[in-house]
């Protein structure tokens, strides 16, 4: 029979089993709160937002350098790409920090569309209200182009208006960075400082200022106004001109971020070069030549210096390669291709808009740092003596370095010179300013740019900076058109970008009718934050003549393909009207006979100074272009094993 518990003992074993379960759960509540993290000071405020807006990864990098500034001042902030954030979250925040970049016609970049939209969609609707954002208090730092004109920092602008509509209290007025100043990273580390120092509650001179860190009270909430520094953000354009996409944030540190004041010009006019572009070029291999011009020594002139090969324009037109001066009149350019070999370290412009200098001058101060720089590879294994010698009187120049020659106001007068001195002239213009392809004296050889087919593709790969440049494009191949010496149309092939449109290719070549199409695959110049190829962009040679075959197909035997050079996976199209008689192509140039033609003022054509092309330059060679007089040199290239 089994014993029931009396009721005073079951009493008992409850009471003890409840006294145990409430122990456990003291210690484990005791456990848990010593183990959370301590806040040293209950009152501080919650971590602030710092967004970016970035395309180039220019306010990315900015963004960065603020953060570590913000952190080395106890400012505790969020670094946000503004692709991943919830723009209805943005009532919460209390903080909020904004670099801007502004993208092509006054649009934000990609990663920021989202917000954006949702900002100026809030901004508009009544429903909303003017108190969404009230608790919220916020500075932009706009990143821009003053290229782009009425479109200059537009996003920054915007963001700022909007967050105002809504309530939020913006506690330092809009500073904005031009990109093409030459001083970004000076303004932008004068605003960041400047920011620091009201966060902290501090101040310039006697004004105090608080926002939250280090302000114990609200009444010293403070808007900032002042208009010497604010111009100063605002205007540091004046400075120069330069394309920093690729260098924001990787400028060499200063130790101070003072702004001198200054308007940028030298003896009233404004320089083209700042130290920062000089710096950047210089670095690149580039002479600078007084103020907007340069020159550079180029890789066919060292390899034909050595016996070892010349460039494609040897191989199409006979010029010697290790004469050649590579040089420009004009930094600036009116384009940033996403093909850019200089990756945007030039300057950028629609117009001509800076001091300039003599053509005698450039073209003495060019043969000189060229010859200074052949002067150079004496003693440099390969290099011939006679050759050496050949070197030190150019006889070509190639006026396509960078940028866009054709906006120097003075190019006649510098191409005049240079024939003077009978150097032939290659010019090449990114087809954006057909009055002055229309007002260009003759040339040796005119080429334009045709980077793309349709607007869609020629904005994308070009980007642009003028609103019509469409129709600029179409009215510089109608004016190459009426051009009596030899014309050129450039391709640079870029797979997944320009290589699928070959219907409508063919159809520029009836406006514009060149006597050649130059069809080259995009050199890989390495990445940068500038531009997104990757190698996987870079079209085979056999890629390149596929193309070019097609392409001359759909001429019905206007064109056909003339010429290959492998080494620089180069095609050259022909008209074959003009340069095929009797079977044999003539894409040769007689330099001497051009020079007098020059000379003589008389009106003459391509045809009056073309010369036959050698069999081994002929496409479908079995050199391939490569002259046959010059010793192929091949590196081995020893790779390490990964075993």
């Amino acid at each position: 029979m089994t014993t029931m518990p009396s009721p005073s003992a079951a009493a008992h074993l409850t009471l003890l089993a409840l006294l145990s379960a409430t122990t456990f759960y003291c210690f484990y509540k005791s456990r848990r709160l010593k183990n959370l993290p301590r806040n040293p000071n209950p009152n501080s405020p919650p971590k602030g937002k710092l967004f970016y807006l970035s395309q180039t990864n220019t306010s990315k990098n900015l963004a960065h350098r603020l953060l570590d500034l913000l952190s080395s001042n106890d400012l505790p902030f969020d670094l946000v790409d503004l692709h991943n954030y919830e723009p209805e979250d943005l009532h919460k925040e209390t903080l909020v920090l904004i670099v801007a970049s502004t993208w092509e016609d006054g649009k934000p970049p990609p990663n920021g569309k989202f917000f954006a939209d949702w900002l100026a969609e809030s901004a508009e609707d009544f429903r909303v209200g003017s108190l969404l954002l009230s608790k919220c208090r916020f500075a932009v730092f706009g990143v821009g182009s003053l290229s782009y004109g009425e479109n200059f920092n537009a996003v920054g602008k915007e963001f700022s208006k909007q967050m105002r509509a809504l309530g939020a209290e913006e506690v330092l007025p809009l500073w904005e960075g031009d990109v093409d100043g030459g001083d970004l990273d000076e303004v932008f580390g004068a605003w960041s400082e400047k920011l620091v120092r009201v966060l902290n509650g501090g101040g310039l001179g006697n004004e105090a200022f608080g926002v939250g860190y280090g302000a114990k009270d609200e009444s010293q909430y403070e808007m900032i106004s002042d208009s010497d520094e604010e111009d100063g953000g605002e205007n540091g354009g004046e400075s120069g001109v330069v394309d920093l996409e690729d260098i924001a944030g990787k400028a060499p540190s200063r130790k101070s971020t003072t702004i001198v004041k200054s308007n940028g010009k030298l003896n009233g006019e404004k320089e083209m070069v700042t130290p920062v572009i000089r710096a950047s070029l210089e670095k690149q291999g580039y002479k600078i030549i007084g103020s907007h011009s340069g020159v550079k020594l180029c890789r066919w002139t060292k390899a034909q210096l050595r016996g070892r090969g010349g460039c494609y324009k040897h191989s199409f037109y006979g010029i010697e390669s290790h004469r050649c001066m590579e040089t420009t009149p004009s930094l600036a350019c009116a384009n940033k291709c996403v093909f850019c070999w200089r990756h945007h370290t030039n300057p950028v412009g629609k117009s001509w808009q800076w001091k300039m200098d003599d053509p005698l001058v450039i073209v003495n101060s060019a043969i000189e740092l060229h010859t200074k720089m052949i002067r150079q590879m004496k003693g440099v294994p390969g290099v011939k003596p006679e050759r050496l010698m050949e070197g030190l009187s150019p006889r070509h120049c190639a006026l396509s370095l960078v940028g866009e020659p054709i906006m120097y106001p003075e190019i006649n007068s510098l191409v005049d010179e240079l024939h003077r001195r009978r150097i032939s002239t290659f010019l090449v213009t990114n087809a954006q300013f057909p009055e002055k392809i229309k007002m260009l004296k003759p040339v040796t050889q005119l080429y334009v740019s045709v980077d793309a087919a349709t607007k869609e593709s020629l904005k994308a790969i070009d980007r642009p900076l003028f609103g019509d440049f469409w129709e600029r494009f179409l009215d510089s191949l109608k004016a190459l058109k009426e051009k009596h010496q030899r014309t050129v149309y450039r391709l640079t092939l870029v797979n997944g970008w320009n290589t699928e449109d070959l219907d409508a290719y063919s159809s520029l070549f009836g406006i514009g009718n060149p006597d050649f199409v130059e069809i080259k695959g995009v050199t890989y110049c390495g990445s940068s934050a500038t531009s997104k190829l990757t190698m996987e962009n870079v079209p085979w040679h056999s890629d390149v003549k596929a193309f070019s075959e097609a392409l001359a197909q759909k001429s019905k035997g206007e064109y056909e393909v003339a010429c290959e050079h492998v080494h620089s996976c180069c095609v050259l199209l022909a008209n074959a009207s003009k340069f095929k008689i009797d079977g044999q192509w003539f894409t040769w140039i007689d330099y001497e006979k051009f020079h007098n033609l020059v000379a003589s003022g008389r009106p003459f054509d391509s045809k009056d100074y073309m010369v036959a092309t050698p069999s081994w330059a002929v496409y479908g060679a079995e050199e391939g272009g490569f002259d046959p007089g010059q010793a192929r040199y091949k590196k081995e290239r020893h790779h390490k094993s990964s075993h």
